[in-house]
């Protein structure tokens, strides 16, 4: 087979079609030679030099080049692992910067650039049969006017879910589409995310990710996929095509669906590290291309310095591996239309040397970058690595998963009295964490479960951790979870723990969509999805983590439903700026703070107060008219008081309402112990049972406000007195 080469262009790097032929460029500043391999339908494979090389790219425009070609390379230069050098022209390598990929790891030797048992040794079996080959794609689609939903953190839901398990058990999706990118772009997936009132749906990993051999050998799989292999192809298992490159196309009408319903696509990327592992890795791709630019290496070059637990860390300290990050980004934002990304374990990319570096140089970077800058940026802001827990320390444009929320509310609502005054603070937007670096409260991404640890459901069902099906004898996954069994430990018949177990659901959901900030819901838990207890589902692609949408809770998922309902009415939730305390003149009234604690007695909370016994029971007033803000026309934004009261204790607490000076008659908007209706408001200083274990929220009355039966309120209460009260069956063993 003869091919044509013209010298062709050092940029874009990557494959690039044109309309009429391919540009191929390839970073390396240590390679001696780079063949372009070209592989036909048969995997006949024809190679040819790329002679030209402009600062440190390697380049070749091919004019017989066509969207659908599979390619590789193959970098020829020393293999000197005790000098941090991996060249092995034996292994067919994936351009760092593919657009697609086809094919998977064919796992035994050939893979790797040593034989087993002997790391200083020098394997040259070839891999080309074995690993994944690049696509060269066709960049044009169709966008038919696609917008961007743009929506302002302070509204903004997110929903956390993987692409497979969100759609592969859904009785209205076609089979042929469950578990895909068109899965998910299919109405009865959008029109359930609708309803919720979800605003951006935030997808684990779709980078194209290698399936460990570790777990293939235990019969499982990686099905999270925090193992990139390439940092711009999207997954293609998770395409319904089986034709090459398809998978981008169909990707990027999954993302044209989901904005047509005003769902904004947040992707969980992982460029902290890659697929290729320690020392004693496979070399599929940047190991072989260029090891010492990619990768952080240790003192001792053979070896990889590891933040992440997975054997090698990116190295952010190099500059062309900062292009292949910030590339990689602009791309998702300006050809794939995403509107923003979750970094997982974003931690590593601040360590420009060993201490984490909150100015590093990759959020300079971010900071002054054009399109990547615009779009929205949360870090999960941890690595394993010394000083990496970073919660509140990032930059001022980034938002950040809270894990101390998660872990206070937690904590709260399993009657842990020490709780309260942090619970306070997490509530309210976590000023403690972020206001000192000028951020607001949507600095604080809320969360109280989410892909890694136990579903809502099994974090009321279960008190220790149930593994077994992982393979490592129960010793993976977090053992101190903040959980609660109520009583039986899993499944059970128990009217009564089930009601309680129901409740505390209702709870936390509600307790996380009313909190200032940004709430996030993990996929499942508003129709009640159960592991069994498994706290660690990272490699079970099968029942025990897809959602069973033929079990769902109905009630459940209407009251959450109705919550986010509740919270985009009223801007009282979901504020933009912190409270201040600072009383606040409305109209003739006297002044009242924009917040106040109250104690169950209806007074106002003392600094003694919160060490006191009111330890698991607390009230809190927000002054819908002291919003100190406006709005998108520079109008006030006014809104109506609230009460919320929160008792996490096991007896029922009698509560007075507070004078009248904060609102003279409340009506009830939610009970999540069901004891209270709408039937009669509640005039100032009125006695209230707030029952055990339970969540109390009340509106203000106007006496010119007529509540309509189709209202949110009226919504949510019927969903609470209404509540179908049941335990999900036991899922069968895989």
């Amino acid at each position: 087979m003869t091919v044509d080469v013209w010298p062709g262009s050092a940029h874009p790097l990557g494959a690039t079609f044109d309309g009429q032929g391919t540009n191929f460029a390839l970073f390396s500043e240590r390679a001696e030679r780079v063949e372009l391999c070209l592989f036909d339908d048969d995997g006949e494979e024809t190679c040819v030099d790329l002679v030209e090389v402009d600062a440190y790219v390697w380049h070749g425009y091919l004019p017989s080049v066509q969207p659908g070609q599979l390619y590789g390379y193959r970098v020829h230069g020393p293999y000197d692992p005790a000098n941090g050098k991996r060249f092995n022209p034996s292994k067919l390598l994936l351009d760092p910067y593919a657009k697609a990929v086809a094919g998977q790891v064919e796992w035994g030797q050939a893979a790797f650039s040593y034989d087993f048992g002997d790391p200083d040794s020098h394997n040259e079996d070839d891999s080309a049969a074995h690993t994944p080959k690049s696509v060269v794609i066709n960049p044009f689609f169709e966008w038919g006017g696609d917008r961007l939903p743009k929506t302002p953190y302070a509204q903004t839901v997110i929903y956390e879910a993987h692409v497979k398990g969100l759609s592969i058990r859904h009785p209205d999706v076609p089979e042929e589409l469950r578990g895909t990118y068109a899965g998910v772009a299919h109405p009865a997936i959008i029109d359930h995310l609708t309803r919720l009132g979800v605003t951006a749906i935030e997808l684990m990993p779709v980078h194209q990710f290698v399936n460990d051999s570790t777990l293939q050998d235990k019969g499982l799989s990686n099905y999270w996929g925090y193992n990139t292999l390439s940092f711009f192809a999207p997954q293609n298992t998770y395409s319904s095509s089986g034709e090459h490159g398809q998978q981008v196309q169909e990707f990027k009408a999954m993302v044209r669906a989901l904005h047509a319903a005003g769902i904004e696509v947040i992707l969980d990327v992982v460029y902290n590290h890659t697929a290729e592992g320690n020392h004693l890795g496979p070399t599929l791709s940047m190991r072989g291309i260029d090891n010492e630019a990619y990768y952080r290496l240790e003192e001792d070059r053979r070896y990889y310095t590891d933040y992440t637990g997975t054997g090698n860390s990116l190295n952010v300290g190099n500059p062309h591996a900062l292009q292949l990050i910030m590339d990689s980004l602009r791309y998702w934002v300006t050809e794939m239309h995403v509107d923003g990304f979750r970094f997982d374990l974003a931690s590593t990319l601040a360590r420009e040397f060993y201490d984490v570096d909150r100015l590093a140089t990759f959020f300079e970077l971010v900071q002054q970058d054009p399109v990547v800058s615009q779009v929205k940026l949360i870090a999960e802001p941890w690595d394993i690595g010394p000083g990496g827990y970073q919660v509140g320390n990032f930059p001022p444009q980034w938002s950040e998963w809270n894990g101390k929320y998660r872990d206070t509310v937690r904590d709260f609502w399993r009657g842990e009295p020490q709780a309260l005054g942090e619970f306070a603070s997490r509530l309210t937007g976590s000023a403690d964490l972020y206001e000192h670096s000028g951020r607001r409260p949507v600095a604080s991404v809320n969360f109280i479960t989410a892909h890694d640890g136990f579903t809502l459901r099994d974090l009321v069902s279960y008190a220790e951790k149930h593994n077994e099906a992982n393979g490592e004898d129960n010793n993976d996954g977090e053992s101190h979870n903040r959980s609660d069994n109520l009583g039986v430990e899993g499944h059970t018949d128990d009217p009564g723990v089930n009601r309680r177990r129901a409740m505390r659901q209702r709870n936390m959901l509600a307790t996380l969509l009313l909190s200032q900030g940004v709430p996030m819901i993990s996929h499942g838990d508003e129709l009640g999805r159960t592991q069994d207890g498994n706290n660690n589902g990272y490699a079970q692609d099968n029942e025990i983590t897809w959602i069973d949408w033929e079990a769902a809770d109905l009630p459940l998922i209407e009251f959450t439903a109705a919550i986010t309902r509740l919270r985009a009415m009223h801007p009282t939730f979901r504020r933009s700026r912190f409270f201040d305390g600072k009383p606040v003149r409305v109209e003739e009234g006297s002044p009242v703070p924009d917040i106040e604690w109250l104690r169950p007695d209806g007074r106002t909370m003392q600094p003694e107060d919160w060490e006191s016994g009111f330890g698991l029971s607390i009230g809190m007033f927000l002054n819908g008219r002291g919003i100190r803000e406006k709005d998108r026309q520079g109008r006030p934004v006014a809104d109506v008081n609230f009460l919320v009261y929160f008792n996490s204790g096991d007896e029922t607490v009698e509560v007075v309402l507070p004078d009248a000076r904060h609102g003279a008659t409340w009506e009830a908007v939610v009970d999540t112990a069901g004891e209270l209706t709408h039937a009669d408001p509640l005039p100032a200083e009125a006695d209230v049972h707030l029952g055990a274990g339970s969540m109390l929220v009340l509106r203000e009355v106007d006496d010119a406000d007529e509540p309509t039966d189709d209202s949110v309120e009226a919504s949510l209460r019927m969903q609470v007195e209404n509540a179908a009260i049941r335990s999900p069956a036991p899922k069968p063993e895989v």
